[in-house]
């Protein structure tokens, strides 16, 4: 009777085949996953490394799907008075957010105020949008005053961070002008009437909002906040998102909606290349500068006919003015003003007026230049330091060219028939009164105003009447014109 062998180590596993090959298999695995002393099952084997890349691709399909589902959030910067470029940026922003089907649009604003008509784009196109629009009033010191405390009250959420203000929402003339009494009480209740249905749709206090208008009144972050005008005040727009994380909001249509903002992906965004330099345009200095450089250009090429490159440059910097002065509240005042100092610069050099002209129309085109943007709002006027300079430069290139002119204008002809005017020739045919005299080595027919030269005396050429030459003799006496 045979006794059975006892079974080897490895035969104790289940799993484990006894044929030499696969023995050698097992020993292979079991060496190439050992922990201690104790070998590992070949079926544990295959469990462990399924269970690994099993656990692998669900954490990777987790963070997949956490990243698809993550919130998106547009966020940009306005800090520039408020006008068509930056209207046009707004938009572009707004839609592209609609397109791409983002959560929520933030605008951080910084703004002096700007145009109403600008003004009224921006908010209804907030108050329209798909997308939840906030408005953050940002960093410390920045204010959405004017045109920036209607897009501010317009927006789904109200924010400021500390230290900024807003307010100071009364209307003015859309070109800078005294509008009078009955026009500014029309002004005024057609935007008290419009801050009041913003207001009233985003369920903010709509009394103090008015007053804002009404009496320019302005507010603090927290005075905004305790008012009812504002919704959040935040210390920056990483704050913003944390405390909007979770909140319900009412749209401007009435429908609520939950904004979930769990590690939302935040994509930046900034004005085109044309948005920035339409919106430089719309600065009142570089519009003045502008509109001098044009003058200044033009009045080149007039004075010197065919120099291009003056003329060029000055109608392309007018054209670029032109378009700044649209969009800008312009004062004719201001405008006839630095007309009426330019011509007093011309007149200077053509009137003997001992400088008087020239004073007059420095302090008329001074004065033109600071009335040129007559706004309430500083950083929609000139700066003197811009204007002094500009007037001085304008002055004296002005009077340096009509100099020029007027010395070009003033000298005796050098070439041509009108050149021969008081040159000196000799007879060389006996004038008497008429003869011919050779004058720069040519002989002209001529004759004298009735006296008698015989060949070879002097005679200075006095004028050019159809072919003859009216000359006198030199050293003679003057002859009575």
């Amino acid at each position: 009777m045979q006794t059975p062998h006892a079974p080897s180590e490895r035969g104790r596993f289940r799993g484990c085949l006894p044929s030499p090959a696969p023995h050698f298999e097992v020993e292979r695995w079991t060496l190439s996953v050992r922990r201690s002393s104790r070998p590992i099952p070949m079926y544990h084997v295959s469990m462990h490394r399924i269970s690994s890349r099993v656990v692998a691709l669900a954490l990777s399909l987790a963070g997949g799907l956490g990243s698809l589902f993550a919130a998106d959030v547009l966020h940009f910067r306005v800090e520039d008075t408020i006008q068509p470029a930056s209207q046009s940026f707004v938009a572009r922003m707004i839609a592209e957010a609609e397109m791409e089907g983002r959560d929520l649009v933030v605008m951080e604003l910084d703004t002096p105020g700007g145009l109403l008509d600008s003004t009224r784009e921006i908010s209804s196109t907030i108050t329209g949008s798909v997308v939840p629009v906030a408005v953050l009033v940002a960093p410390a010191g920045a204010r959405a005053a004017s045109a920036g405390f209607f897009i501010l009250m317009s927006a789904d959420i109200a924010a400021m961070t500390p230290g900024t203000n807003t307010g100071a929402a009364h209307p003015v003339g859309g070109q800078g002008q005294d509008i009078g009494e009955h026009m500014e009480a029309k002004a005024t209740n057609d935007a008290s009437a419009m801050i009041r249905a913003l207001t009233e749709g985003r369920g903010r206090n709509p009394d103090k909002a008015v007053e804002a208008v009404v009496e320019s009144s302005s507010f603090t972050a927290s005075e905004a906040l305790e008012l009812g005008m504002i919704d959040v005040v935040v210390n920056d727009f990483d704050e913003l998102l944390e405390v909007l994380n979770g909140r319900e909001i009412t749209r401007f249509d009435g429908t609520t909606v939950t904004l979930d903002l769990e590690d939302p992906r935040v994509f930046s965004a900034e004005p085109s290349s044309a948005e920035k330099f339409l919106s430089v345009l719309a600065n009142p200095n570089i519009a003045y500068l502008l509109m001098a450089l044009g003058m200044l250009g033009i009045y080149v090429e007039v004075t010197h006919p065919g120099a291009i490159f003056p003329g060029v440059v000055g109608v392309i910097a007018m054209l670029l003015a032109l378009y700044s002065l649209s969009v800008l509240p312009v004062s004719l005042a201001g405008v006839a003003l630095i007309v009426v100092g330019l011509l007093l610069f011309v007149l200077e050099v053509k009137v003997a007026s001992y400088g008087m002209l020239t004073v007059g129309g420095l302090v008329s085109f001074v004065l033109g230049s600071l009335m040129l943007f007559d706004s309430p709002i500083p950083d929609m006027r000139v700066s003197l330091g811009v204007v002094v300079p500009t007037a001085l430069l304008v002055a004296l290139v002005t009077g340096f060219l009509l100099s020029r002119v007027l010395k070009a204008h003033s000298r005796r002809p050098t070439t041509g028939i009108d050149g021969m005017v008081g040159e000196v020739g000799r007879v060389v045919r006996d004038l008497d009164p008429r003869g011919k005299v050779a004058v720069h080595g040519e002989w002209w027919d001529a004759r004298t105003r009735g006296e008698f030269a015989a060949k070879d005396e002097e005679v200075r050429v006095l004028a050019v009447v159809g072919r003859y030459l009216e000359v006198e003799k030199v050293g003679g006496e003057p002859v009575e014109h």
